[in-house]
């Protein structure tokens, strides 16, 4: 018997138990759908986190104090600013900008929210790549110079405060003092930064009205300050200068000793891609062991079916199926039970993946990888799971056979 002919009898068996093969199939089904479905979200997940990142820019060096060895002082000034944004001490920083921040009441008439209220520099929306408005425009350098009481709003801030006037030009208090709002920035939706929910003053006016916090020298602190590398590939370059600054400026002779730590925006874009690929990962494996409750459930139809056809197979034998005939027949069913299954499971996780998107709000990405992967597996599993029913079929005696009733 060719594969052909063992391939018909295959199908022709499996037609005779409609109801039993899709039963059998079910197990498979759901096994492939779930490794699509979570597979696809787990990489949508990923995409996303990446976008979000990416959006604000690959090539930000992000200064902090190092609490551990600040002996309870915030650690950077305005005058490390200055200091990074000298060319001849960083040349690969092509910018530099700084932050305080905290969370104020803002109030405008009878309308109040409880926002985190940023003291910025001028330069501050251009590295962080916050370039639209949804009206007005950002702040200045004379804002800052002359410690201006001004303000640019998130936009979710503007809609709660002026939901049904134009934001711009109207005056709000933060922490009781009024300020005209010269901005309103356009959303960001579910950004990695929470800018919507966030309010802009210049850093001048912050550091004299809002903190008072000083550095152990007396200078009035800042609590982040965000260094832009030239390029990408310049980023490890600029990590180096940006630390080689800071510790001559703070008088830091050991490593050990640095009262700041630098976060780069690459390496948290390949730490959340390694976080997010082990939860992948993770997912897909549990998704897996349904596949395997799949096989374990068509190995168990087979061995029913190699009992109940005892008699068939005798007939066959007698009549000049050899004992490889016979095992490609029920090997052969149980790989088309398999991967029926994971063509059905294929599509349904595909429309679970889809549904996932709309509700989740991100795109699930299903890869042609994981279909492979799938398809794959669900076949491997027809053939493991198979190959005993159809080795116990094949070793059947041809006159005990016979003789089964």
């Amino acid at each position: 018997m060719n594969l052909s002919e063992s391939l018909l009898t295959a199908f022709d068996s499996l037609r005779a138990n409609k109801l039993r093969a899709i039963l059998t199939m079910l197990g498979v089904i759901i096994g492939v759908a779930a490794v699509i479905a979570l597979l696809s979200i787990g990489n949508g997940v990923s995409q996303s986190i990446n976008d979000q990142i990416s959006s604000i820019g690959t090539n930000l060096i992000i200064i902090t104090t190092d609490p551990d060895n600040s002996d309870g002082y915030p650690a950077l000034s305005l005058s490390d600013v200055e200091a990074l944004s000298d060319p001849a001490r960083a040349p690969d920083v092509s910018d530099v900008a700084a932050t305080v921040g905290g969370t104020f009441p803002v109030t405008a008439g009878g309308n109040s929210t409880r926002p985190s209220v940023n003291g910025v520099t001028s330069n501050y929306f251009q590295v962080n790549n916050l370039d639209e408005f949804q009206a007005g425009d950002r702040l200045t350098e004379d804002d800052v110079a002359t410690k201006a009481r001004v303000v640019v709003l998130g936009s979710e801030i503007a809609a709660d405060l002026f939901p049904d006037s134009y934001a711009v030009g109207q005056s709000v208090k933060i922490n009781g003092a009024s300020y005209e709002v010269v901005g309103v920035l356009a959303s960001a939706g579910s950004s990695f930064s929470d800018t919507d929910n966030s309010a802009y003053i210049p850093i001048s006016t912050a550091q004299s009205r809002l903190f008072s916090d000083r550095t152990r020298q007396g200078e009035r602190a800042v609590s982040t300050i965000i260094a832009q590398a030239a390029s990408n590939e310049q980023n490890q370059a600029a990590l180096e200068q940006i630390t080689d600054v800071l510790r001559e400026e703070h008088e830091i002779i050991y490593a050990a000793d640095d009262d700041f730590s630098l976060i780069s925006q690459s390496d948290l874009l390949d730490t959340a891609g390694q976080v997010t690929g082990i939860l992948t990962a993770f997912l897909g494996a549990i998704a897996g062991i349904s596949l395997l409750v799949g096989g374990i459930g068509i190995m168990n139809i087979m061995l029913v079916s190699v009992t109940e056809r005892t008699r068939e197979i005798g007939i066959r034998k007698a009549v000049g199926a050899l004992r490889r005939d016979i095992m490609a027949q029920f090997l052969l069913e149980s790989v088309v039970l398999s991967l029926a299954g994971g063509l059905i499971g294929i599509a349904l996780g595909w429309l679970i993946a889809r549904g996932a998107s709309v509700a989740l709000d991100l795109t699930a990405v299903v890869e042609v990888s994981n279909i492979l992967l799938a398809v794959s597996f669900a076949t491997l599993v027809g053939i493991v799971f198979g190959s005993y029913p159809a080795w116990r079929a094949a070793k059947l005696r041809p006159i005990e056979a016979l003789r089964y009733e």
